[in-house]
C-alpha cells in the first residue's frame, strides 16, 4: 500500500515553550482508515488540526502524497485534499442544507455546474438530506446534522479526511450509522485519518491503530493487533 500521509518526529504546542506532541510520528495508507487513540489531553485533536494547517508545528514534517505541508495553510490544505471534521459542528444553523453544502464547494465556486453535481452525490449518499434540503439545519436532528457536516467536506472532492470524534453527542443507533458512513468512504477511496473516544467502534473499523501517550507514540499495529480493548486501554484508566 501506498503511504499518503507521513509525520516524522511532530512537536506542536498552542505555545512555543510547551508542546502538547512530543515528537510523535505515524503514516496514513492510502484509501485505509487509520486511527489515533489515547486518553483524553494527550494530543489527538492538536494533531488533526497541525496537519490541517490550523497549527503550526515547533519542528518536524508533514507530508501529504511525499510533499511537505507543514505549516500550511488551511485553505491550502483543502486545495491538496485534506478536509477537517472537527469534533463540534461549524455548520451555520440558519442557512439551509443545500447553502450550507454549497458552501462547501467555496474552492470551486465558480464552477457552479461541479458544485451541483457534488450536491447531488451528496443527496444520493444521504437521501435524507434531499427531503430537508430547504429546511435550515437548526432543524435537523443531530444525527442529520452530522451528515450535512460530512456532506459538506466531501463539496471539495477530498483524498484524505481527518475525523474528529465523528459521533461525539450522538445516540448509539445514530453513532452505528456514522461509523457505516466513514467505512462507505474509504470504500469509495477516501483516506481517513480518525481521532475517536469510541475505542471498540474506531478499532473494528480501522485498518491501522496508533496509541498515543502524552504526545508520544506508545504502539501501534494492524486492527488484529488490537482485538483485547481492556489491554488497549489499562494504562489509561
Amino acid at each position: 500500500m501506498i503511504d499518503l500521509l507521513s509525520v516524522n518526529d511532530l512537536y506542536v504546542g498552542y505555545y512555543e515553550d510547551i508542546n502538547i506532541l512530543q515528537g510523535l510520528s505515524l503514516e496514513a495508507e492510502k484509501e485505509q482508515i487509520t486511527a489515533v487513540l489515547g486518553p483524553n489531553g494527550v494530543g489527538k485533536s492538536t494533531l488533526l488540526k497541525t496537519i490541517a494547517g490550523f497549527l503550526e508545528p515547533n519542528s518536524g514534517q508533514i507530508k501529504f502524497k511525499d510533499v511537505p505541508i507543514d505549516g500550511i495553510k488551511p485553505y491550502r490544505a483543502i486545495t491538496r485534499g485534506i478536509v477537517y471534521l472537527p469534533q463540534q459542528l461549524t455548520l451555520f444553523q440558519r442557512m439551509s442544507v443545500r447553502e450550507n453544502l454549497q458552501l462547501g464547494g467555496w474552492t470551486i465556486r465558480r464552477d457552479k455546474e461541479t458544485i451541483d453535481e457534488r450536491i447531488e452525490e451528496n443527496f444520493e449518499r444521504f437521501p435524507i438530506l434531499r427531503e430537508k434540503q430547504k429546511q435550515s439545519c437548526g432543524n435537523l436532528s443531530g444525527g442529520q446534522q452530522r451528515m450535512v457536516d460530512l456532506g459538506r467536506a466531501l463539496m471539495s472532492d477530498p483524498e484524505m479526511i481527518l475525523v474528529d470524534e465523528p459521533t461525539a453527542g450522538l445516540a448509539p443507533n445514530l453513532s452505528q450509522q456514522m461509523y457505516g458512513m466513514l467505512t462507505g468512504l474509504k470504500e469509495d477511496g477516501i483516506t481517513i485519518l480518525l481521532v475517536d473516544q469510541n475505542i471498540r467502534k474506531a478499532i473494528e473499523v480501522s485498518d491501522y491503530i496508533y496509541a498515543v501517550e502524552l504526545g508520544k507514540n506508545k504502539t501501534q499495529g494492524a486492527r488484529e493487533e488490537f482485538s483485547d480493548v481492556k489491554e488497549v486501554i489499562k494504562d489509561w484508566l
